[in-house]
């Protein structure tokens, strides 16, 4: 016990909820979700994803929460605590986050790039589609400008620590970023644009496709990618299976309530999610109609986005501005929590103090991070992957810790508590000092059976082994 005390801690809850909710909050809510909302039927997409939050994501979210607190440790060494043969988990666990920390904050250099363009008044420069996004990313040494302002952003919340640092910065942020999100959302909505050819559509007639269930030749294997595709999407945007549940979990204080705190982050990151869809498909349906909704990824906030904003006129671009102001905000709660596991491993495993090794984890990240923005000129090759996309350095970087490692690891750790350590390890941590715990029957179901079939899955269509269609 002398270990957990010198160990930082979040003030309270509400700390951790909002650093953990941050940290869940990312890209993936606002560039991805939507996308697969309307591509999946709009209300049955919903429902899916809720239905999966309540019980895949629930189940995965307690585990590692439960797993950092009990321990008192980083990712590298916990799962080690819970079973000596079964530390290899937290070798993969910390791998993960090295590999997304160079390109999500290569990525985050965009979002800056975009927010100063429109901030300047060049939202008609970067409202030019593929020309401008294009230009920028491949000239040589702009990206890696950006990048490294974003990495040094990132790296000064986590050196302050986990309360003057992640836990304050959280506090601000994440309440700035959800009225803005609201904001956005509600003008979304009142949109009304007439196109070139005299057709008129309005942001509600947009959220009615985004609401309302389409069933219209629904099969069984549609129903089973809409299944796939929010069981995707809510695995990589929950934040587990790369040590940061672990980690933040570790920073929690035993009278702190897990179950009230896992329902809270659940609640928090689908309502953000949710909050994104409802902000940008009222909008690109408005102003690109049923067409405009095919894009996502990069293509959607860098591409799509900015032509609406520049046809707004000059209220587009105030909106623009508060849009990347917001995903600025998003972006980075992420990445400070990805390099919290990095770092929050290399003090427990390797015994440094905290700043040496923030200073040490930057320093590897800034090296990758140059040659993932150098990978679209000077190292410029196309791979294609077992799924069927075409990558460069940063999406082969996304996909082998996305698309592999990660589902490894969440199998791995569902197999560890559910059937070697066994699920009372989890269970005695979530009721300590008589806390109910009202899913514990569900939990163990999920855990043992369900969830790891579930993942299976996922990771077989990710190595291009299952298909539905």
């Amino acid at each position: 016990m002398n270990e957990q005390n010198k160990r930082s801690s979040f003030s309270g809850s509400i700390g951790f909820v909002l650093a953990a909710a941050g940290s869940a909050v990312g890209l993936g809510n606002i560039w991805r979700f939507p996308y697969l909302a309307a591509k999946d039927g709009g209300g049955i997409f919903l429902l899916v994803y809720l239905i999966l939050a309540l019980t895949f994501g629930f189940t995965l979210l307690t585990t590692e929460i439960a797993i950092g607190r009990k321990t008192g440790q980083s990712p590298l060494t916990a799962y080690k605590q819970l079973n000596k043969k079964w530390g290899w988990i937290g070798v993969f666990a910390c791998i993960v986050p090295m590999m997304i920390l160079p390109y999500y904050s290569a990525i985050g250099g965009w979002i800056l790039k975009y927010l100063a363009a429109f901030a300047t008044g060049g939202a008609p420069t970067a409202a030019e589609a593929d020309a401008f996004f294009g230009n920028f990313i491949t000239a040589q040494w702009e990206p890696i400008i950006w990048f490294v302002v974003y990495l040094a952003a990132t790296t000064y919340v986590v050196y302050k620590g986990v309360n003057a640092g992640i836990e304050r910065m959280s506090s601000v942020m994440m309440p700035i970023l959800l009225v803005l999100i609201i904001c956005i959302a509600g003008f979304s909505l009142s949109l009304v644009h007439t196109d070139a050819a005299g057709v008129t559509r309005t942001g509600l007639q947009g959220l009615k496709v985004y609401l309302i269930p389409n069933f219209e030749g629904m099969t069984l294997s549609k129903l089973l990618t809409v299944i796939t595709d929010a069981m995707g999407q809510l695995f990589y945007s929950i934040s587990v299976a790369m040590g940061i549940m672990i980690a933040y979990g570790s920073y929690v204080k035993k009278e702190t309530n897990l179950t009230k705190s896992v329902n809270q982050i659940e609640i928090f990151d689908t309502a953000v999610a949710f909050l994104a869809g409802m902000m940008i498909i009222p909008a690109v349906y408005a102003f690109m109609g049923p067409e405009g909704l095919s894009a996502s990824g990069p293509g959607l906030m860098f591409k799509a986005l900015p032509k609406i904003f520049d046809a707004m006129g000059f209220i587009g671009t105030v909106v623009g501005i508060a849009f990347f102001v917001m995903v600025f905000f998003a972006a980075l709660t992420s990445s400070i929590s990805i390099m919290e596991a990095i770092v929050s491993s290399a003090m427990d495993k390797f015994h440094m103090e905290r700043k040496p090794a923030v200073l040490a984890v930057a320093a590897i990240s800034l090296v990758m991070g140059i040659i993932v923005c150098l990978g679209y000129n000077l190292f410029y090759f196309e791979l294609t992957l077992p799924n069927g996309g075409v990558a460069q350095i940063l999406d082969v970087l996304d996909y082998i810790s996305n698309s592999v490692l990660m589902p490894i690891v969440a199998i791995a750790t569902c197999i560890l508590v559910g059937w070697v350590a066994k699920p009372k390890t989890v269970i005695d941590e979530v009721t300590l000092g008589g806390v109910k715990f009202s899913r514990e029957k569900l939990y163990v179901v999920m855990v043992k059976y369900v969830t790891p079939v579930m993942l299976l899955v996922l990771l077989l269509q990710s190595l291009g082994l299952l298909k539905f269609s």
